[in-house]
């Protein structure tokens, strides 16, 4: 198939087999699920451990920060992981060091350890990481390059389907003792967290074995790709497609905001300016912002076929901007009710965000992916930022962080996603 670029220079790349990829679509999905859960699942952990080792704002951010952080570290190794043995088998690896990551908990709260907590957290975010970078990009090429926003939100639906389940996960079994963890011991207070972690470990390796065994389109490296009458790779570096590196910034920009809400959440509910919701029942209340992300993205399969997806990005973080500022400026269920809505107008602009940043990027897709991936970094340090912020100036106004994050996403909605220069589209093959 015959490609023109930008530039009207012609690219030639094969494609063979069956157009249609639903069930690999499928399979895909679920990695998607768990990392969501898994992710969400933290938001519950944060609490359990602030009051275990009587931490502040700032140091029970920590675990974002061990857990974001892994993605600025690991991104550009597993991209390069994934030029060397594959996409199909970067996802088996990323469960398979995810799964050492989860039973890692098991040791840590024998000990128990913060700071072995936090490694277990940056092992299991290392698989999460390799996910990632080989997930996202996988799902974009299935199927018309037209419909890859659309696609990317229907799988990402499925990951906030994980964070939707998973703040109730941890009320019922991490949260749900929280009344009788002063009468404990700290090693008793921590290994409440043991049999939740073991059965996702178990789970882990299951869905990578069932991964290892199935077969799945491949995509084209960047040694299959070929220019008319040359080999060089008219694209450049990524770094000359500004869309690529502003899309970087967006990514960061919008999980660091999305993170720092959602790490909050719990002790915000819990203050006394929003009713001191119990630890337990907050943790219920925060699968609302989770479950909102979920519903919007579902929506999002079929709006982003009529709407632009730019210009649906630019919309989305008006409103969430106006929804943290109305939170911020008033008290009791109307802050609540706002915050936690945040959420819906949330839920497309991860998926179109990396769209936008990896389109017609042709070969250089999985280097585009892995700095978008990595940029996930947001997710680690925008929180522990918003909690140095929380213990200067109260929890409820250290939402202005997120704020400013929001209004560059509006940027690069509206402008800064506008691809220059050559472009070039990546294709799956049988």
């Amino acid at each position: 198939m015959a490609i023109s670029g930008a530039s009207g220079q012609t690219v030639s790349v094969s494609e063979s087999g069956s157009a249609h990829y639903g069930r690999a679509l499928t399979i895909v999905t679920t990695l998607f699920f768990m990392w969501g859960f898994l992710t969400a699942l933290n938001d519950s952990l944060i609490p359990h451990l602030k009051q275990i080792f009587d931490l502040n704002y700032a140091q029970a951010m920590f675990v974002q920060l061990a857990f974001f952080g892994s993605y600025f570290v690991f991104s550009i190794p597993s991209a390069k992981l994934i030029e060397a043995i594959g996409y199909k088998r970067t996802m088996v690896v990323g469960l398979a060091v995810m799964a050492f990551g989860v039973f890692l908990f098991l040791p840590a709260a024998s000990v128990p350890s913060y700071p072995f907590f936090l490694a277990a957290q940056i092992i299991l975010a290392a698989g999460v990481t390799a996910l990632q970078v080989a997930a996202n990009p996988y799902v974009t090429v299935l199927g018309p390059a037209r419909t890859a926003s659309s696609r990317l939100n229907l799988t990402q639906a499925f990951n906030s389907l994980g964070t939707t389940i998973a703040p109730y996960f941890g009320s019922a079994l991490i949260l749900g003792g929280a009344a009788e963890l002063a009468h404990m011991t700290r090693q008793q207070q921590a290994a409440s967290v043991k049999m939740p972690y073991a059965g996702i470990g178990i789970a882990l390796v299951l869905l990578a074995i069932a991964i290892a065994m199935v077969h799945l389109p491949r995509l084209q490296t960047t040694q299959e790709f070929r220019t008319t009458g040359s080999a060089e790779n008219p694209l450049g570096s990524i770094w000359e497609h500004h869309h690529v590196w502003l899309g970087a910034i967006a990514i960061f920009t919008y999980v660091g905001a999305e993170v720092a809400i959602g790490s909050f959440l719990i002790n915000y509910m819990g203050s006394q300016d929003l009713g001191a919701i119990p630890a337990a029942t907050a943790s219920k209340l925060v699968a609302f912002y989770w479950g909102g992300a979920m519903v919007g993205r579902f929506i999002g399969v079929g709006a982003l076929r009529r709407v632009p997806t730019g210009r649906a990005v630019g919309i989305c973080a008006i409103v969430t901007s106006l929804l943290v500022v109305t939170s911020m400026l008033t008290n009791g269920h109307v802050a609540m009710v706002s915050i936690l809505l945040v959420g819906l107008f949330n839920s497309i602009m991860f998926p179109s965000i990396f769209t936008l940043g990896t389109a017609h990027m042709g070969p250089l897709t999985g280097k585009a992916s892995g700095l978008l991936v990595m940029a996930i970094v947001g997710g680690a340090i925008v929180p522990v930022i918003q909690g140095a912020i929380a213990d200067k100036i109260g929890i409820h106004h250290c939402f202005i962080l997120p704020l400013l994050c929001y209004l560059f996403v509006m940027y690069y909605g509206f402008i800064g996603s506008r691809p220059t220069g050559t472009s070039v589209d990546l294709v799956a093959t049988e």
